[in-house]
């Protein structure tokens, strides 16, 4: 019996230490388009934890435009790597970018941003973690709406600045999403001002809402939507260019970026009153393990799988990025 048992535990240790060697030769990469942005650092640091817990090698690399992409893909294939997740730059390169995996012979997942095809639609075959962009857009809007009824305010005399960047389709939903609940809520339609930016940053919303506020100066009171952070606080700084109060300007963005934060920690309210955190540890640690799992034990992961966020402000903004993750 002694034989047998050693003979067990020999095996349950050769199996363990095998185990251990695998994951040591697995290697995947993550590539994100913004590298320098908080956000994609987050995904980062949190895939890097589902690499220590698993014992594979993760691969970070920025690729800012379709030259970087295809050179990033090749090189993970020159290094061996079995696979890997993109945040593409351009979801249009979604045909160039399954071509050059398969050319490669790397599994693909995608994260945040999904590929389309030459038609516009989505590559279906390829897995893919995204944001449900219409319901973070309908937070967005429901707490506006909720805000307003709190300061009692006039629908009818409450211009919205609605920051647009429709080369994205994952824009369109979020805008779309809030501006949808508002009006269900009695805003109205011609109420609504399009500001479309340039780029999706602040000093592209800055100037796109400053144009819409200076053509407008009869309104008093002003809500903000967009993409993400930077595009509502750059409509929030339009409204403090012409004097606006901030007591008069309700805008509430999305993602909880630095920016955001740091707007909740100046000595006083400003018009950014909110943001919808969309929580990066899922997006990172949970797409890093799915890789990993495709490619140790053969689990491809869900076609589609979508996250959600939760509403901050100044007030409670601590408690809810510790509840989602986010130190």
């Amino acid at each position: 019996m002694k034989f047998w048992k050693r003979a067990v535990l020999a095996g349950a240790a050769l199996l363990l230490a095998s185990s251990a060697s695998f994951a040591q030769d697995v290697k995947i990469g993550f590539v994100v388009k913004q590298p320098e942005e908080p956000w994609f650092q987050d995904e980062w640091k949190f895939a890097q934890e589902a690499a220590k817990e698993k014992g594979f090698t993760l691969v970070e690399i920025g690729a800012e435009d379709g030259e970087k992409v295809q050179s990033a893909i090749d090189n993970l294939g020159a290094q061996g790597a079995q696979g890997f997740i993109i945040c593409t730059p351009d979801v249009k390169l979604g045909p160039g970018i399954v071509a050059k995996a398969a050319a490669n012979d790397l599994k693909l997942m995608t994260v945040d941003d999904r590929l389309v095809d030459n038609g516009g639609q989505p590559i279906e075959d390829v897995p893919h973690m995204g944001i449900s962009a219409t319901k973070i857009g309908e937070a967005v809007g429901q707490a506006i709406v909720d805000e307003i009824k709190k300061r009692n305010w006039n629908m009818a005399e409450v211009g919205a600045i609605k920051v647009s960047y429709d080369q994205l389709p994952t824009a369109v939903d979020r805008v779309t999403g809030a501006t949808s609940v508002i009006e269900k809520a009695g805003f109205p339609a011609a109420n609504i001002f399009n500001a479309p930016q340039a780029k999706t940053d602040t000093e592209a919303a800055l100037n796109a809402a400053t144009t819409v506020v200076n053509a407008h100066p009869e309104i008093k009171h002003w809500i903000a939507v967009g993409l993400n952070d930077e595009a509502v606080l750059g409509a929030v700084r339009a409204t403090e260019g012409v004097g606006i109060p901030a007591e008069n300007v309700i805008g509430v963005g999305i993602g909880g970026a630095e920016s955001a934060i740091n707007e909740f920690k100046k000595p006083s309210p400003t018009g950014f009153f909110g943001t919808v955190i969309i929580s990066p540890k899922r997006h990172g640690y949970e797409t890093a393990l799915n890789m990993y799992e495709w490619i140790a034990n053969d689990k491809e992961p869900e076609k589609l799988i979508l996250t959600s966020g939760q509403l901050a402000t100044r007030g409670d903004y601590e408690a809810v990025r510790k509840e989602l993750g986010i130190q």
